[in-house]
């Protein structure tokens, strides 16, 4: 086995991938009830029970909403930064110390056989970090909840085999939905959210030769479609070089349903 992953859920509403090795599982994220996760997971055959640990990327609700229900039911380990620790405390409940611990932003750590990087994003959280997995010289990047992607940002997901990257909102249908300004403000600026746009822009920084699928992730549920935030990537690449040859292959993601458990 190498380095599999699946999107269990993506978007406004919840967020968990699943990463997996022969020595090791993780739960990035819990976004959604402790009782749907365990469904996703036995969607792609599965068990909670055999989770090595769970990565906590900050303390908003849609990445942390069953992380304390799965945290005590299946004594599994949390790992998040001091600053999402101390935010999120209230919303998980009290998890045992020998459960508890720190992953700092910008660091590198090994789970069993692989490699983690952490890294800091603008987003309006305590302190936000994202992660690139390595094992046996694959390598996988979860970057979403971003105002903006940042040249350090780039510089870490660079060239990687496989990319779950956000494509949160179409500019139009933000600025023309039923938000109210001061929320559309949020979204649009440095500590909200990537546009289908922006992220096409910085994709064509990103890819690299080895790049051979990138999973549009996080869109919002009221300003962006599926079908919308693909052409635009689509589109945006193109006219920075890349065509359907040389492009990698752009997966959806759900926000109830997984992605197929896939080898990155």
């Amino acid at each position: 086995m190498g380095l599999n992953m699946s999107v269990l859920a993506s978007g406004s509403t919840g967020n968990a991938v699943y990463v997996e090795t022969s020595r090791q599982r993780l739960l990035i994220d819990a976004g959604l009830s402790g009782k749907k996760i365990e469904a996703l997971l036995q969607d792609v055959g599965r068990r909670p029970a055999d989770l090595d640990g769970l990565l906590i990327s900050h303390e908003h609700s849609d990445h942390i909403k069953g992380a304390g229900v799965l945290a005590r039911k299946h004594r599994l380990p949390i790992y998040a930064n001091e600053k999402t620790w101390q935010a999120m405390t209230d919303s998980i409940g009290p998890i045992p110390l020998d459960q508890k611990f720190t992953l700092e932003a910008n660091e590198c750590a090994l789970f069993g056989d692989i490699d983690i990087e952490t890294f800091s994003v603008s987003h309006d959280a305590a302190d936000p970090m994202f992660f690139v997995f390595h094992h046996e010289g694959r390598k996988l990047a979860l970057a979403t909840d971003m105002g903006y992607v940042s040249e350090q940002i780039k510089s870490k997901v660079q060239n990687a085999d496989a990319l779950i990257f956000e494509a949160n909102h179409d500019l139009n249908m933000l600025r023309m939905g039923r938000y109210p300004w001061n929320v559309k403000r949020r979204i649009l600026g440095d500590r909200g959210h990537v546009s289908n746009e922006d992220a096409g822009k910085a994709l064509a920084d990103i890819i690299g030769e080895r790049t051979q699928a990138v999973y549009l992730a996080h869109l919002s549920k009221d300003n962006n479609m599926k079908d919308l935030a693909r052409m635009t990537v689509e589109q945006t690449l193109a006219t920075r070089g890349f065509d359907a040859g040389s492009a990698p292959l752009l997966f959806d993601t759900d926000p109830d349903r997984p992605s197929t458990l896939t080898a990155v």
